[in-house]
């Protein structure tokens, strides 16, 4: 055969869905197949048409790009579907890191296979694998969390499962809601549970941040939370059934042994219980009873 008749390494296809992983910081991290493909694809579906034009631009490459995201995935999705069964070819990118990855493109990937689509993987960043291969904890087993519910009863049955998880669970948490989520996880998973905090992986300002749950809810009380966080949580043992939540004095004295002082402990877990810090004081300090874990208790549940 001669050289010229070979199939070309690598050719972007009519009709495909391509899944294209992006850099999660740092430019470089960008792989010469994402950038073969973004380059000879007919179309670009993103999360974020202005991110993703900007990649494009720094790339120099010019693509039409079309708008995929939570809010129109149900309009958006049948028409890329179509574009695709007319021969055309697509990417599909998310602001950052590997897309239909706790990510809206899952739904478009099932409808692309559901109608006989080809989906094909271009494979790269993932803030969840990155942050996983430099926690240093068991990795042989792990569960991928995502977000965590925002609240109410789905979000603590999800930390109740957490606390009793043997392997290792890794989380993603925007900036202003690290604090209460670590709050949380202390609470429910103890205090001293093994965990790595990774934030701004792979950007100037990368930092990983190692001790158990206590520590590092300690440092984020006293440090603002800046960027964007993964969690790596060690397993643990399940906790013995009918484990009654920590009272309002052992939180207390919990945030305590991890390093706040005393009047730092007070506010942080007034703050976790959504009551004024007189409320907390007075149980603590002033030796009032604690009625926390009684259902019928409207002020320190």
């Amino acid at each position: 055969m001669k050289t010229e008749d070979r199939p070309e390494k690598n050719r972007t296809e009519d009709g495909v869905l391509y899944i294209v992983a992006t850099p999660i910081g740092n430019m470089a991290d960008i792989s010469e197949r994402a950038v073969k493909v973004l380059s000879e694809v007919s179309f670009v579906a993103a999360e974020d048409t202005r991110n993703s034009g900007l990649l494009l631009s720094r790339l120099g490459i010019k693509k039409p790009l079309v708008a995929y995201h939570e809010h129109n995935r149900a309009s958006a999705g049948p028409a890329i579907v179509e574009r695709l069964r007319a021969g055309e070819s697509c990417a599909l990118v998310t602001d950052a890191g590997t897309p239909a990855i706790s990510d809206p493109g899952e739904d478009l990937v099932k409808l692309c296979a559901g109608s006989g689509i080809t989906v094909r993987p271009v494979p790269g960043c993932s803030a969840a694998v990155a942050a996983l291969s430099v926690s240093g904890l068991p990795s042989k087993r792990f569960v991928f969390e995502g977000f965590l519910p925002a609240s109410g009863t789905e979000r603590r049955a999800r930390l109740e499962e957490l606390a009793g998880r043997r392997l290792t669970s890794v989380i993603y948490e925007a900036p202003h809601r690290l604090r209460p989520t670590l709050s949380e996880l202390s609470e429910t998973c103890g205090h001293d549970r093994p965990a790595v905090i990774c934030r701004e992986l792979t950007k100037l300002n990368e930092e990983v941040l190692r001790g158990t749950l206590g520590e590092i809810a300690a440092h984020f009380a006293a440090e603002e939370p800046r960027g964007e966080f993964v969690i790596v949580l060690e397993g643990g043992d399940p906790p013995p059934s009918g484990k009654p939540a920590p009272g309002i004095r052992e939180q207390v004295e919990g945030y305590i042994a991890s390093g706040m002082s005393e009047k730092d402990a007070i506010k942080q877990t007034a703050k976790d219980r959504g009551v004024p810090k007189n409320d907390i004081y007075s149980v603590y300090k002033l030796g009032r009873p604690d009625t926390s874990a009684k259902p019928d208790n409207n002020d320190l549940s």
